[in-house]
């Protein structure tokens, strides 16, 4: 453990830091001169000079002193390094509380928007749905709520662990001053218990809605226009960049689609080129507003589709998530679907899409998945903070097994008056 991860304790440890690697030390030797070192730091040193001297006064030894690792000390910087540990579960935990309330405060804004949205395309109805717009409000309100006490019992869960911690934590600087080593070893805290926490949506189905057939038909008649008024209005023409295209890629000659071939072609390594991944961007990139394309998925047991940033690693590896650079969904093994989140959140969706829609609001952080022919929502990254160009991104993976050979297709929307 470096020095510089123990801030909360380091007028502790500073005592306890080798000053030839600056480190914690490690199996610890003392000289005759009374300084110590890592044993490895100090070996080192004295198997590259002429004469062994102490690197911290420079006493010199007129023969090589035996060096023994001083345990005494090595169990009392064990401890401190327990300590130390302790409270950095405990920053993690409070930093896991500040997340869960910054998504409830995120939910809510999201319910506002949603509630204000429905207002909008009842107020447009006949007077009988306008009758069941109540109803239909009071869903969505208690669908936060479910969020809310979601969370709630989440903060509780992850406070009692913090008040564990500390409890802990004051139980180890109780020990640290006690000069009974034999009983200080014996006391052990259990690092290794950590749950994992979730705050990904709640995906429980939605209240049942009492309402006449007809008006349920003519409801979801009006949603599905609404859905096609918002594709129509920010759709863009997305041709794929050759130049950003992993040399395994085929590319049709309209720029629209592409699949995986068996050869690695003979292609010029252009900075923007992909190396190691099967990846494709769009030729054009977007650094504000809103834009929304689709593209055909049918057939593919693999695939990637999203947006990726300008900077993108396009050498080497590359991991799927916001913190490098994507904002993807994926499909693995033909049902297999999953949000490349850090980590990623597994999705299980109704339906096998046919074709995904791609809808992103710049300024809003936004970027948001569609089943299109089922009118569906699949999944949407919120929150985000989008600093450059962001770019069409298109995975049709690899070959496997003599299946997944079908290509993605970006798919033309019809624009209407």
């Amino acid at each position: 453990m470096c020095f510089s991860e123990c801030s909360d304790v380091s007028p502790l440890l500073e005592q306890f830091v080798c000053s030839v690697c600056l480190d914690v030390l490690a199996d610890p030797v003392s000289t005759p001169c009374g300084h110590n070192f890592c044993r490895t730091c100090l070996t080192h040193c004295w198997d590259n000079t002429p004469r062994c001297l102490c690197p911290l006064c420079n006493e010199i030894f007129t023969k090589r002193p035996e060096l023994k690792i001083n345990t005494t000390l090595r169990e009392v910087v064990d401890h401190f390094k327990k300590k130390s540990k302790v409270q950095q579960m405990i920053q993690e935990r409070l930093k896991k509380i500040k997340d869960i309330r910054h998504s409830v405060e995120l939910g809510k804004t999201n319910t506002e928007k949603e509630i204000a949205d429905s207002v909008e395309v009842f107020g447009s109805l006949m007077c009988s749905i306008t009758r069941n717009q109540a109803e239909l409000l009071q869903v969505m309100e208690e669908k936060q709520k479910a969020a809310e006490r979601q969370a709630e019992g989440l903060i509780k869960d992850l406070e009692q662990e913090i008040t564990d911690l500390k409890r802990r934590d004051t139980e180890l600087e109780q020990l640290s001053h006690t000069e009974d080593h034999i009983h200080l070893l014996q006391v052990s805290v259990p690092l290794s218990a950590q749950r994992q926490h979730s705050t990904s949506q709640d995906n429980t189905p939605h209240a049942e809605v009492t309402v006449l057939s007809q008006l349920q038909k003519n409801l979801n008649k009006k949603l599905n226009l609404t859905i096609n008024i918002k594709s129509q209005q920010y759709s863009v023409d997305v041709t794929l960049d050759p130049d950003t295209a992993h040399p395994r890629l085929i590319l049709c000659n309209d720029g629209k689609q592409v699949s995986y071939g068996d050869a690695k072609q003979n292609l010029p390594d252009h900075p923007k080129r992909f190396d190691r991944c099967p990846v494709v961007l769009g030729k054009e990139g977007f650094s504000s507003g809103k834009f929304y394309y689709e593209v055909q998925v049918k057939g593919k047991t693999h695939w990637d589709v999203g947006v990726a940033r300008e900077s993108v690693n396009r050498k080497g590896q590359i991991t799927l998530s916001p913190q490098d650079g994507c904002w993807t969904v994926c499909l693995r093994n033909g049902n297999d679907y999953k949000a490349c989140d850090a980590p990623s959140i597994p999705l299980t969706l109704k339906e096998k899409p046919q074709t995904v829609g791609v809808f992103v609001d710049y300024e809003e952080g936004l970027v948001s998945f569609y089943d299109v022919e089922a009118r569906s929502h699949i999944y949407s990254f919120t929150g985000q903070s989008f600093t450059e160009k962001l770019y069409p991104y298109f995975s049709p993976f690899t070959s496997v097994k003599g299946t997944n050979s079908a290509p993605l297709i970006i798919s033309h929307i019809f624009k209407t008056e």
